[in-house]
C-alpha cells in the first residue's frame, strides 16, 4: 500500500457512486501559496470530478513550494528533481486509494504549479489526459535532460498574461510551442494582464477541461 507524505485537500461529488470511477483533477499552487488557495478557481468540478488540491513539501513564507529557485527561471535541480517525484508519487498513491479512471486525469497549476504541472506532463506522458497551465515556463534541463515520454495524447490549456512582469509572456509561447513540437494538442491563451488568473482565464479553462472531459 502506498502512503503519501503530502498534504492535500480533497473535494468530490456529494454523492459517490461505488460502482463507478471519476476523472481526476490535481491542483497545483504558486510559490508561497498553499493547497486552499487554488480551491475556489475549480469551485463546481467537484461535481464530476475527484479534486486533489496539493500543498508544496517546502516551506516558502506565507506558504509553501514545490521547489526553491537559484536565478530567473532557474529551479534548483536537486529541490525540483524531488519535488517531481513527491508529485508523481502522489498521483500513484491517489490512484491506489480513490476510485479514479485512470485514463482521465488532469493536472491544473498557476505559475510554479503550471512548472511543475507541464514538467509531470512530459515525464508522465499519455498516463495524463489534459493539463491547464496557468503563467509557466518548462525549466530547460527539463526539456534537455529529463526522460520525457510520449504526449501524442496529451491535451493542454496553456495560458499567459501579456503583461506579466514575473514571468515573461514569452515564455508561455515557448512552453505551448514545446508541446505541439511533441505532438500533443495545445490551446494557448493570452490575455492582457499580469501574473494573475483573471476570471475570464478561469472561465476559459473550465470551458476547456469541460469540452475535453466530454470528448473521452
Amino acid at each position: 500500500m502506498l502512503d503519501s507524505s503530502m498534504i492535500y485537500e480533497l473535494r468530490k461529488p456529494s454523492e459517490v457512486d461505488p460502482n463507478k470511477t471519476y476523472p481526476a483533477i490535481f491542483v497545483m499552487h504558486g510559490m508561497g501559496s498553499n493547497e486552499q488557495n487554488m480551491l475556489p478557481l475549480v469551485a463546481g468540478l467537484e461535481d464530476k470530478f475527484y479534486i486533489f488540491s496539493v500543498r508544496g513539501p517546502l516551506s516558502q513564507p506565507p506558504g509553501f513550494a514545490y521547489f526553491t529557485i537559484q536565478g530567473y527561471g532557474k529551479p534548483h535541480r536537486e529541490a525540483f528533481d524531488h519535488g517531481i517525484q513527491q508529485l508523481t508519487d502522489f498521483i500513484d498513491y491517489a490512484a491506489e486509494r480513490y476510485p479514479l479512471d485512470q485514463d482521465r486525469f488532469y493536472l491544473l497549476g498557476f505559475s510554479q504549479g503550471a512548472i511543475v504541472s507541464m514538467t509531470l506532463g512530459l515525464t508522465l506522458g499519455n498516463r495524463i489526459k489534459g493539463i491547464v497551465a496557468l503563467s509557466g515556463y518548462i525549466p530547460e534541463f527539463v526539456k534537455d535532460e529529463y526522460r520525457i515520454k510520449p504526449v501524442e495524447e496529451l491535451s493542454l490549456f496553456i495560458s499567459h498574461g501579456e503583461l506579466d512582469n514575473v514571468l515573461p509572456y514569452e515564455w508561455g509561447v515557448e512552453s505551448s510551442e514545446f508541446f505541439r513540437g511533441l505532438g500533443a494538442q495545445v490551446t494557448l491563451k493570452a490575455y492582457s494582464e499580469g501574473h494573475i488568473v483573471s476570471l475570464k482565464n478561469q472561465q476559459d479553462f473550465m470551458k476547456w477541461i469541460l469540452d475535453n472531459l466530454d470528448q473521452s
